[in-house]
């Protein structure tokens, strides 16, 4: 009888177990519709574990969801723009505790929300906004589609969310100044375009664009070749469609791969939600962080700088 372990049970997991992932994500979700496909990706000490790769990433033409599948990948933008950043506060070129209107002067005297849908009566900040605040998303800033306060419906009108709404980010930030913040900064947590302002803050000190910041000092030394802002000629076979819930069930296309604003470079470069990637791509990015700030002998950040 043979004793060979499985790849799986070398790094400490069951794979029986582990077959009930695809089998819950398969009769859950994919089988039923309520997704297209569903990508599990689990690594352990630097090896895969385990990876699910399950329905279409293109329904309407029929193409199979692959291992190398390109996604848009919104929010997970998040962490590479606050890395980004954290390289420069390495460097001394910003500190978490700069007011951020050090580096946004058009932003010195942001009032926060008293009353009115514009124009607005405001109240003085209790302090000035930190960079940190924009890290942690207690800047006062919001999002749009919160659909909660009359800020947020200033946002809506101002297209601030649509990264593909004619704005860049200087026009980002110039659309920002003419409007209120919900609270003073470091009183409360709002999810908000703040690390899109972090993005901003990032071209600004490097003195590069964004997209090059990322590429030089993010993907190429972690090699992720897969990952940018747009989606590369010889990606657009990968390119995953993307599709919304519609009320009462059922999928809608939301965003079709062949025709997708992503084919192209963005005017704005979203910190916040910009970036395409891959699952191997993204493992790279995390396993750097789970490691301390290193992969593969390229150090993005340093341990204490992570802690």
């Amino acid at each position: 009888m043979s004793t060979a372990r499985s790849p799986a049970q070398s790094l400490g997991f069951a794979p029986d177990r582990l077959a009930r992932i695809d089998r819950f994500l398969q009769e859950k979700y994919v089988g039923p519709g309520r997704l297209p496909c569903a990508q599990f990706l689990l690594a352990r000490r630097g090896e895969t574990v385990h990876q699910s790769v399950l329905g279409q990433q293109d329904p309407e033409r029929g193409v199979a969801l692959a291992e190398d599948t390109v996604f848009r990948i919104y929010s997970m933008t998040k962490p590479v723009t606050s890395v980004a950043l954290m390289t420069l506060v390495e460097e001394g070129l910003v500190a978490l505790d700069d007011p951020v209107a050090r580096h946004i002067p058009e932003w010195a005297n942001l009032g926060v929300y008293s009353a009115g849908t514009g124009p607005y009566l405001t109240t003085p900040q209790a302090r000035p906004m930190q960079v940190v605040d924009l890290l942690r998303h207690t800047s006062g800033l919001t999002y749009g589609f919160q659909n909660r306060t009359n800020v947020d419906a200033a946002y809506r009108a101002a297209n601030l969310d649509h990264m593909y709404a004619g704005l860049d980010l200087d026009g980002m930030i110039g659309a920002l100044a003419r409007l209120p913040l919900e609270f003073s900064p470091g009183e409360a947590w709002n999810y908000s375009v703040s690390t899109d302002v972090v993005g901003y803050l990032v071209q600004k000190i490097a003195g590069k664009p964004l997209a090059q910041v990322f590429q030089e000092r993010i993907f190429d030394p972690l090699k992720m070749a897969d990952t940018g802002f747009s989606v590369r000629e010889d990606q657009r076979a990968r390119f995953a469609a993307c599709y919304e819930a519609k009320a009462g069930g059922g999928l809608k296309l939301q965003d079709d791969p062949t025709t997708s604003p992503y084919l192209g470079a963005p005017k704005l470069y979203s910190g916040g939600g910009g970036l395409v990637s891959t699952a191997a791509d993204y493992m790279r990015f995390c396993r750097m962080l789970l490691n301390g700030g290193e992969l593969d002998g390229a150090r993005i950040l340093a341990p204490k700088t992570l802690r």
